[in-house]
């Protein structure tokens, strides 16, 4: 803003002499205003804004790239060409397709396997279908409003958002708190909707783990730099772990942490030993243990005794391990015909949550899970592809980390259903049954798109 003077009123023998010291005109009794500076909050969202416009994969390789001198007609050719193309902005149409296709096969599969639990319990067999599908349009919706939205703003308020979510998983411990089959992890909102906040931490946590990498630059490399991210991210994991007890979640929060951190570091084989450790210690536990806690009484304890030993607990702790297994063996390749599932009628309790594939292999066998396999792994590959080429670092972080969440969540839940690992409640994104899920994972798609829109391309 500019300064703004106040004109003196002229006195006799005052007014319009020049001081031939200083080179001033003398003002007599006034003072120039000071200029209005911007306030500390608006400096630090500027200085924010400079963060995350670090350069990216596509802007390093064009720029190691040495680009011959256009002359002559080929130069106003590339002009010509380069004005056209910046007219025209990008959009993934594939990326796009891929989340219609899942969601679309989603809400077939979950009205096959729900409408016999439906009937029973609520009298409409479309209750989960109905409702998957009103939230899935809502969630186009926020998709489509989210990818207008410019990304770099989600950087210049990265922290208060993930403050916001810290806020708000707290809540579950407050009156507004809700209860579910045994596990307090919601909250109550008007009109008999609920909320599961610790799906807001893994947008949170994606968001403000790439700012804080996109800020600490080089120093993210150092030993105060790791210690620093990595504890923000256990931060979130343990609000996650202890405000809402939900482990699954907690694990997929602290794995997307530890992985953007892995892909922006340049070094992978000090990753890779660290990882083996890790996976030796957890093998190590894990025996240690089903010998000195066979009798506990913690749920998750006795998860893992049931998933070392299911035959042993098939009426009672593995009972759900056991039914899906039959369904999956049941199947065969080209399974028994979409609605022709027996073990969904009562012998897989809550199927449509994160058992569904189970009853997606019994009726369309393996064939229908090979179908999904390909749909999530062309949506990988094409958020890998806006990763790659999107025009910053903060955008290119954002994007992995979206990539991160969706691969994890289908390996642990593909692990699970197939008794590779314990039960963990970890549902299979856009087919699981999950209002709050579908919701902010189509607004993850929406600023996946965001940043696709931001991608240019030379030549």
């Amino acid at each position: 803003m500019r300064s703004r003077t106040v004109q003196p009123i002229r006195r006799r023998g005052q007014g319009g002499n020049v001081n031939r010291n200083s080179g001033r005109r003398d003002l007599g009794d006034t003072q120039p205003m000071r200029p209005v500076n911007p306030s500390a909050y608006q400096r630090r969202i500027d200085a924010r804004r400079e963060v995350v416009r670090t350069p990216g994969p596509a802007q390093a390789r064009a720029s190691a790239r040495r680009r011959p001198q256009r002359t002559g007609l080929a130069a106003v050719v590339y002009r010509l060409r380069k004005k056209n193309a910046e007219k025209e902005q990008y959009f993934d149409y594939d990326f796009l397709l891929a989340v219609v296709f899942l969601m679309c096969f989603g809400l077939v599969m979950l009205y096959s396997t729900s409408y016999y639990g439906a009937q029973g319990d609520f009298g409409d067999d479309m209750y989960y279908f109905s409702k998957q599908a009103l939230i899935g349009g809502l969630g186009f919706g926020v998709m489509f409003v989210v990818s207008r939205i410019d990304y770099h703003l989600y950087g210049a308020f990265a922290t208060e958002i993930f403050a916001f979510s810290l806020v708000m998983m707290a809540l579950v411990k407050t009156p507004l708190g809700l209860t579910l089959n045994g596990a307090r992890r919601w909250i109550q909102l008007p009109g008999n909707l609920t909320l599961q906040p610790a799906e807001i931490t893994k947008i949170a946590v994606i968001l403000f783990i790439s700012y804080e990498l996109c800020r600490l630059g080089k120093k993210s490399y150092t030993i105060e730099g790791a210690v620093r991210v990595l504890a923000l991210g256990a931060i979130a994991a343990g609000g996650v772990l202890f405000l809402t007890d939900n482990l699954s979640t907690a694990i997929i929060v602290m794995a997307i942490t530890c992985l953007l951190y892995f892909v922006v570091h340049p070094k992978t084989k000090l990753f890779l030993g660290i990882g083996g450790i890790a996976a030796a210690a957890v093998v190590l536990l894990v025996l240690i243990l089903s010998v000195t806690a066979a009798n506990s009484d913690n749920f998750r304890l006795q998860r893992i005794i049931s998933w070392l030993n299911p035959e042993a607990t098939a009426d009672s702790g593995s009972f759900q391990v056991m039914q899906g297994l039959y369904a999956i063996g049941s199947g065969g390749f080209f399974g028994k015909g979409l609605g022709n599932s027996m073990q969904k009628f009562e012998n897989i309790p809550e199927a449509q949550n994160d058992w569904i594939l189970s009853i997606i292999c019994e009726e369309l066998g393996v064939f229908g899970v090979i179908v999904i396999l390909c749909l999530f792994g062309y949506l990988l590959y094409r958020l890998m592809f806006i990763a790659q080429n999107a025009p910053d670092l903060y955008g290119s972080l954002i994007a992995s980390g979206i990539f991160i969440h969706i691969a994890l969540q289908v390996i642990l839940n593909i692990a699970v259903v197939t008794g590779i690992l314990p039960s963990t409640g970890i549902i299979l994104p856009f087919i699981s049954y999950g209002g709050t899920a579908i919701l902010f994972l189509m607004a993850e798609m929406g600023i996946a798109l965001g940043i696709a829109r931001k991608i240019k391309f030379n030549g």
